[in-house]
């Protein structure tokens, strides 16, 4: 029989044990070497890197703050459940990293004492985003207008299987593989949908994106994605960023309570219109699904081109059916 100091002395050595307990998503950090850095975010920075040999993007973040232990707590946690060919994989993370190997050429990094890491693939297209920015005046053909959207939405259809909502789906939350294959990427805000609703809730996205549901506060489900998708579609059929020049506070009164949507080009066929239009319905419930959108895309005829610059002739771009203002 267990006296009582003993027994204390064996839930201490329990409740280490759990604390010690490694988490599948860890990484060895002996088996990381940063190179240079490429990119500088709020929280920390991103680098090139290597991880056991394999090319790797690796963003260092500073856990000042103990709200942001639960935000890589949940990303990490949700990420490296995903394996997906449209969701860029999640090689490990650590937290608490004392030392990190680095080239000598790759600049002195100023290690913070809650430093913690995050080691993804490296996706040498860059973001979807600043690929549609280079292509903003010569536009893309239609097949690869529905072969980009048919990337991302089979990335979502796969994360909504498996209840997680990504909140925040934007194209420069998208990264282009070495083929032009668009997979998903910062998973920062994602979470697995609660089974009540009503605890789905707050302005969590980013603005021009946010569904009208999110951006006021109410409950919401996997319809926000499906939303935010709409607006991405638009940005890839127009290589356009949606509302540039409306203030953020007049953006969500319009966007809510006036339907404001990106305009859709003349030029746009009726089957690609047809998804965006569905997608961003004030109505969560009227938006389909996003494996629906996926048959509506993979329906969608690109033999005939209808992109914003077809296939077989020189650019010029839709806007120029519209008749000049005199």
């Amino acid at each position: 029989m267990l006296t009582k100091t003993e027994s204390c002395d064996d839930d201490k050595k329990s409740k280490t044990r759990v604390l010690l307990a490694k988490e599948k998503w860890e990484i060895d950090p002996n088996k990381l070497l940063l190179k240079s850095k490429f990119g500088q975010g709020t929280f920390g920075s991103v680098h090139r890197g290597l991880y056991d040999g394999l090319d790797v993007a690796v963003k260092l973040l500073d856990l000042g703050e103990n709200s942001l232990h639960k935000i890589f707590f949940q990303q990490v946690s949700v990420w490296h459940k995903l394996d997906h060919p449209n969701i860029a994989k999640l090689i490990g993370a650590k937290k608490g990293i004392a030392e990190v190997k680095m080239e000598p050429d790759g600049g002195k990094i100023d290690k913070p004492q809650n430093i913690c890491c995050i080691v993804v693939e490296y996706l040498m297209g860059g973001t979807l985003k600043s690929y549609l920015i280079r292509n903003r005046i010569k536009k893309l053909p239609l097949k690869v207008v529905v072969g980009l959207a048919l990337d991302i939405a089979r990335g979502l259809s796969y994360m909504h299987s498996l209840k997680v909502v990504h909140r925040n789906v934007k194209t420069e939350n998208m990264l282009l593989d070495k083929e032009g294959r668009v997979k998903i990427t910062d998973f920062g805000v994602s979470r697995v949908e609660a089974a009540n609703l009503a605890e789905m809730t707050g302005q969590t996205g980013t603005l021009g994106y946010m569904a009208p549901e999110v951006l006021i506060g109410n409950p919401y489900d996997q319809k926000c994605d499906v939303y935010s998708f709409g607006i991405c579609l638009w940005e890839i059929y127009c290589c356009s960023m949606p509302f540039p020049n409306i203030a953020s506070i007049e953006e969500t009164s319009l966007v809510v309570y006036k339907s404001l949507r990106p305009e859709i080009p003349k030029c746009c066929p009726i089957s690609v219109a047809d998804v965006m239009k569905k997608c961003w319905d004030t109505d969560p419930k009227r938006r389909p699904k996003i494996e629906e959108v996926v048959q509506m895309l993979e329906a969608i005829d690109i033999s005939n081109g209808g992109g914003m610059v077809q296939d077989d002739v020189e650019p010029r771009g839709c806007f120029s059916l519209f008749k000049k203002r005199r």
